[in-house]
């Protein structure tokens, strides 16, 4: 009983930490979200990664740091308490959540293996202007320009999309993808997809799951048109070029991928071509505005939790209080 009830509270105490933190997390979005609007699109997408990673962060600190310390530390082994109808719906429901995030996780996974399995097959290798990592021109009905793989990206070109863009429309829809990689967003989308539900039932997060994936395709613009006006030009133009190229219905495939043109519809390809067309009437260093600190201010609100763990862990009064709120809960949820 004594291993039943911990693995039961710790199960527990994670789906409820992660929903209030899932909660503040997004309403702390919507505070700030207007006095962000001023900063560029890459500060933007970086404090919208930390508040969607930051409950799941920081429940299972919670969990690893002061729960599971003082259940060890103060609960007798030889306990008489059991567990609870409610606290073993809890527990069910948080298990749930976590087969269901890592099953997300593994078909996202064997779906982009496989199908760049299938591409490979049907590519050629080759060597363009300006990019370092493997490149493949292939023949597909979707327009593809996209980096496929988080360890190892590769670079789609899609036949049309070679044929139709203007060497400078090509270099400067590359560049899009080279803003991807240097923000490794492959990795936080894998990670985005890992949190979405991973130990809440309610996604309250997919509002700024969706918020990130629009501004980090700001970001990779503004990436590319850092070069010049006439890159941010050039990309405006080579997006609308792809669109077009879309056939009616279709959509881009692959779970796990950054594409110059993917999911966001025409309204979305408008969005950003306006605001191409606004960076290249701007000078750079105002286009640059925040680029250095951008990761500064996301990491404080991961930080934060981290220094008050430690802080208070070293004091034993506090597990002792935690594990008199664990007798408490499990007394309320028997």
């Amino acid at each position: 009983m004594y291993e039943l009830l911990g693995i039961s509270l710790v199960l527990a105490a994670l789906l409820t930490v992660n929903a209030l933190a899932s909660f503040a997390s997004a309403g702390l979005w919507r505070f700030l979200k207007s006095p962000l609007q001023s900063c560029s699109a890459n500060v933007r997408a970086e404090f919208l990664f930390a508040f969607r990673v930051a409950p799941l962060l920081f429940s299972t600190l919670f969990v690893t740091a002061f729960l599971i310390p003082a259940y060890l530390l103060h609960e007798p082994y030889s306990t008489n308490e059991v567990v609870g109808g409610k606290l073993a719906l809890l527990a069910t429901v948080s298990t749930i959540g976590v087969l269901l995030a890592v099953s997300r996780g593994v078909r996202s996974w064997l779906a982009t293996r496989r199908l760049l399995r299938v591409w490979l097959r049907a590519a050629r290798p080759a060597k363009l202007p300006n990019v370092v990592i493997p490149t493949f021109v292939m023949t597909n009905e979707f327009p593809i320009l996209a980096v496929v793989g988080t360890f190892r990206p590769r670079l789609f070109v899609a036949e049309q999309v070679l044929s139709t863009l203007t060497p400078e429309e090509l270099r400067a829809a590359i560049a899009h993808e080279a803003g991807h990689l240097n923000a490794r967003d492959n990795l936080k989308r894998s990670l985005l997809r890992a949190c979405r539900d991973t130990l809440l039932m309610i996604p309250c997060g997919r509002s700024i799951d969706r918020a990130w994936a629009e501004t980090s395709e700001s970001a990779a613009d503004e990436f590319a048109a850092q070069e010049s006006p006439a890159a941010a030009i050039n990309l405006a133009s080579a997006l609308v070029k792809v669109a077009r190229m879309i056939p009616a219905g279709a959509r881009a495939a692959v779970p796990v991928a950054t594409f110059l043109v993917g999911n966001e519809g025409d309204r979305g390809i408008r969005a950003r071509v306006t605001r191409l067309l606004e960076l290249a009437s701007v000078k750079r260093s105002a286009q640059r505005t925040f680029v250095r600190y951008r990761l500064l201010l996301p990491m404080m609100l991961i930080a934060v939790p981290f220094a008050a763990i430690v802080l208070h862990h070293s004091n034993s009064e506090v597990l002792a209080s935690i594990h008199s709120l664990i007798e408490h809960t499990v007394q309320l949820l028997s």
